[in-house]
């Protein structure tokens, strides 16, 4: 098999729901471009994966991956994997665009092996829990709303994005713990909102409402930062989430010994072939691979990797929906069909040919 083509489609997405992560920091994506990676090969059997920043994806593969690709084995993962990372070298891919070709080149592998991806990787389990992932709400009973609605939806658990600022989201934290009560596993994620003393302030709050996991409280530039993080608080540390540098960063927030469990995804790691080399990194050390982000993608990777916990499935706005892919017990199941799965999501007809780009 060849891989004969490499194109980009690029389809016009409305303005998602207006939210954020935390004060400063807006959430929600304007109106845009989606771009659709289709890379095509001899045997007729097309590989997919999508980015939201679809002119930039058009503009790389153009310039450096569409000519490092045609021809190539798409079985080639390996090689090709590595062939991107070198690329970087002269490019600086963003680091959502360095798993893309990956995510493709596995579709495609699964749609000719007649397999989802997942068991492709490796199958680990056929369901897995899903945690609420709250984005930024108002005000402390409005967070409780949220959450009393979440549990009645049959979600099992809750993480915070709250304000970023550590005395009023302390004092949240723990009015949702006295609220839920001790049975309830609670996660709180800062979006990097924190310098190391409000981050050690808050770190004292989780650990006393007895917080699952602490999440990205500071930028994920100083490893020291969190090895100094970890040595004062007693709360879990759940750490390099959206660092650059795949299984070679991780490999460093490991040895500082800041982490209680890492990040892993198929968007900001490399894609499935990245992912997964965190995933058996964090096994060697005893430590848990949690997934960031939902998706179909990241779905996949939830039902291979033994040492994860969770699927994280997003809440965005204060009526809360369950995500059609977690059932009324807070489960999601292993994806069905062959390759990634994107053409039963599609139902027969592919996004850029639904709203494509005038």
């Amino acid at each position: 098999m060849k891989i004969t083509d490499v194109q980009v489609h690029l389809v016009s997405v409305p303005a998602d729901h207006t939210f954020r992560w935390r004060d400063g920091l807006p959430g929600s994506d304007p109106a845009g471009i989606i771009g659709w990676l289709e890379i095509s090969t001899d045997q007729g059997i097309s590989g997919y994966a999508a980015c939201h920043r679809g002119k930039l994806l058009e503009d790389y593969v153009e310039r450096r991956l569409k000519p490092e690709l045609l021809g190539q084995d798409p079985f080639m993962r390996e090689y090709l994997w590595h062939r991107i990372w070198e690329l970087d070298r002269i490019e600086y891919f963003p680091v959502y665009m360095l798993g893309l070709v990956d995510i493709a080149l596995w579709d495609i592998a699964g749609k000719a092996l007649e397999q989802p991806v997942w068991k492709l990787l490796g199958g680990a389990k056929t369901s897995i829990e899903a945690y609420a992932s709250t984005v930024t709400f108002s005000s402390i009973a409005e967070f409780i709303d949220v959450a009393d609605q979440c549990l009645e939806l049959g979600y099992p658990a809750i993480k915070l994005h709250a304000w970023g600022d550590a005395r009023r989201d302390a004092e949240l934290c723990l009015a949702l713990r006295a609220h839920v009560g001790p049975s309830i596993p609670l996660m709180y994620d800062g979006s990097a909102g924190f310098d190391l003393q409000d981050a050690v302030y808050l770190g004292h709050a989780l650990s006393e409402a007895d917080y699952l996991w602490y999440e990205e409280p500071m930028k994920e530039h100083s490893v020291d930062a969190y090895k100094r993080l970890g040595e004062r608080v007693k709360v879990p540390l759940l750490v390099a989430e959206v660092t650059s540098g795949s299984h070679w960063t991780t490999a460093d927030f490991i040895k500082s010994g800041c982490a209680s469990s890492v990040r892993t995804s198929a968007g900001f790691k490399g894609g499935f072939t990245g992912a997964i080399r965190i995933a058996h990194l964090a096994e060697a050390h005893h430590l848990r691979a949690e997934m960031h982000g939902a998706g179909l993608e990241n779905a996949h990777l939830c039902m291979s990797i033994r040492n994860n916990t969770y699927y994280e499935s997003l809440i965005k706005t204060n009526k809360v929906v369950r995500e059609a892919r977690v059932d009324k017990n807070g489960l999601v199941h292993a994806p069905d069909g062959h390759g990634v799965g994107y053409e039963q999501i599609w139902a027969g007809q592919k996004p850029w040919q639904k709203i494509p780009v005038s």
